[in-house]
This record gives structure tokens, sequence and C-alpha cells, in this order.
């Protein structure tokens, strides 16, 4: 039975510690540190296994100079509902429908994941680093349930004279039975989180306070390489020539 105090019960919150970014100058994944206020280069190989995978968009606002978010949502047919953190509402809509007027926001894959330790974390990919994941899984996305998958390093890429690079993910074993006890109990987390989070409003369902806080990990503002004969490229801007087409 329902209780009245079911009211002021305010939303729970995201069980993933971690919220991993891709950086493609460095070759290698980041996460945003609050207590030192910096982004922390993740040790390479690490190893995990995929929980859930969600859609969502990020970026850079230039005009209020700040992250844009937005929700999280399991499927492409679905609302969202995009916003800056300074500057407020940008777009709402079905990802196809509003994509050229996000106003430097692009497509994110959001996959929760656990780590060997037994803690959550988020991977966010976009652009050519999205891409590598969907040919990694397009013919054995059946195998992620039951098998770790490792990062395992870089592997260079080139786009005219421009040169980034894209992570390297391999199968590292099936999981052994307390593993996958483990992993269970973490999916469970998981599940509990989005049944709440995915039962709100798209307008309401804003990132986790680590998202909220965490604007200095919102996509590569700042990062560019050097092309030859040309003036420097954003890595970001060669990365979202790889955006799926939904």
């Amino acid at each position: 039975m329902s209780s009245r105090r079911d009211e002021f019960k305010s939303g729970s919150s995201n069980p993933a510690k971690r919220f991993l970014e891709w950086d493609s100058n460095a070759g290698g994944f980041k996460f945003y540190d609050k207590e030192k206020g910096a982004n922390v280069p993740v040790k390479i190989p690490f190893k995990f296994v995929v929980l859930k995978t969600l859609h969502t968009v990020k970026g850079w606002h230039g005009k209020s100079e700040s992250g844009i978010y937005s929700n999280e949502v399991p499927d492409m047919n679905q609302v969202l509902n995009v916003k800056s953190f300074k500057g407020g509402y940008i777009a709402s809509g079905l990802y196809r429908d509003i994509k050229d007027k996000l106003q430097g926001g692009v497509y994110f894959k959001s996959i929760y994941i656990m780590l060997a330790d037994g803690s959550i974390a988020n991977i966010g990919l976009k652009g050519a680093a999205c891409a590598a994941w969907g040919d990694f899984t397009k013919k054995t996305s059946n195998r992620l349930p039951d098998e770790w998958v490792a990062v395992t390093g870089a592997t260079d890429q080139r786009n005219g004279s421009v040169k980034y690079t894209i992570p390297a993910f391999e199968f590292k074993g099936s999981l052994k039975e307390a593993e996958g006890e483990m992993a269970d109990a973490a999916y469970d987390q998981i599940k509990a989180y989005f049944n709440d989070y995915l039962s709100r409003k798209p307008e309401d369902a804003a990132p986790s306070a680590d998202e909220l806080l965490a604007e200095e990990a919102i996509p590569n503002k700042t990062a560019h390489v050097e092309p030859a004969k040309k003036a420097p490229v954003a890595v970001t801007q060669i990365e979202d020539d790889f955006e799926l087409p939904f």
C-alpha cells in the first residue's frame, strides 16, 4: 500500500560514481573529480560489464558559456528535453527533429557499467568513439550480459590532415558466478533508479547532481589538434562527422 509520505520523497540519486568520456587528444578516458576540480585520466586497460544503454545530448553552449545536457531515454523515439546550464531551454522533441537546433549539443550514447571492483560508472560516447562502440557490438551484443568488455588502448584515426583517436574494445572472458551475482546486484540499483527516473516527465528528468556540478566534464570545449598546414581544428568537430544517422 502506498504511503502519504511517498509524496514527499525526492527522486533517487544516480548510482554511477564516475562519468567517463573519451579524450581524443590524450587517447584515453577521463572523468571529472569534484574534489580536485579537474579531469582525471582513467588508467588503461580497464574492464567493465554493460548494465544499461541509453541516449542523451551533451555539448557546449557558446552563448551562455555553459554545458548542454538533456534527459536520458531508452530509445530514440522518445522526447529529449535539451537545456544549457546557464542558458536554459534549447529544444524539445525527437532527436532527428531537433538535432539541427541544439546550438552545440550532440548525440551521446550513455552506457552504464559495472567496473571490476563492483562500482557503477557511466561511459559517454559521441561521434567516432560512439561509432567504434557500434562497430564492436554490431554482431556481438548478445555476449554483453555474460562477458567482460575491456578498453585496451586507443586506435589512431585520420580525417584528411586531422588526426584523432578512438577507443579499442575487446571481450575479456566470461563472468564467474560471483562476478555475475555482483553484476546482478549492480543492475538492480540501476533498474531501481531508472524506474523512478523514466517515470518523470522529460523536463523533470534532469542529470544527476554529479553531472550538473561537473560542467568542466562537458565535452572538450577547448580541446584542439594541429592539422598539417591548417589552423587548429576542434577534435569534437571531427568526431561529430561520425554522428549516427538517427
